[in-house]
């Protein structure tokens, strides 16, 4: 068994043994490739009474090499109008590149993108927003700096 596997099998059990912290559900993980989890920021904030979607990717490096993260952009879905989001649901957000940490889990990565909503003071996009999701890949790690 593979070790990111065993690793997400481990998530997986705690969260559905433990649960998840307040505004965080998991929506779903068939397979140990691809989880959605739902987000909702807690208090008076821009973002109260809006729920977001989170779609995981993992590959067989993880927890080695971070997921890849991104808000969902769906019928049902919309990416938040946050600086550090972008209108196709990729994250500009630290955690999920060059300060990852293989002691980081899938709920720690929402409980930071809950806090970096809960944050902001204005609803407004990155000021490349149009020109970045232009040329985007679909997969957040795929992009060039």
């Amino acid at each position: 068994m593979a070790v990111s596997t065993r690793r997400l099998q481990k998530e997986l059990t705690e969260m559905k043994t433990q649960g998840t912290p307040t505004g965080i559900t998991l929506l779903s993980a068939d397979d140990f490739q691809t989880w959605f989890l739902s987000i909702e920021v807690l208090g008076e904030t821009v973002f109260q009474g809006e729920k977001f979607a989170l779609k995981f990717r993992f590959d067989n490096q993880y927890p080695i090499s971070s997921p890849a993260v991104q808000f969902v952009v769906d019928d049902q879905y919309q990416a938040p109008m946050h600086p550090h989001v972008y209108s196709n649901g990729h994250i500009c957000a630290s955690i999920l590149g060059n300060e990852w940490s293989p002691v980081l889990s899938v709920i720690a990565v929402c409980v930071t993108l809950q806090s970096m909503l809960a944050s902001c003071k204005k609803k407004e996009r990155p000021p490349d927003n149009d020109r970045y999701v232009s040329h985007a890949p679909d997969n957040p790690k795929k992009v060039r700096p």
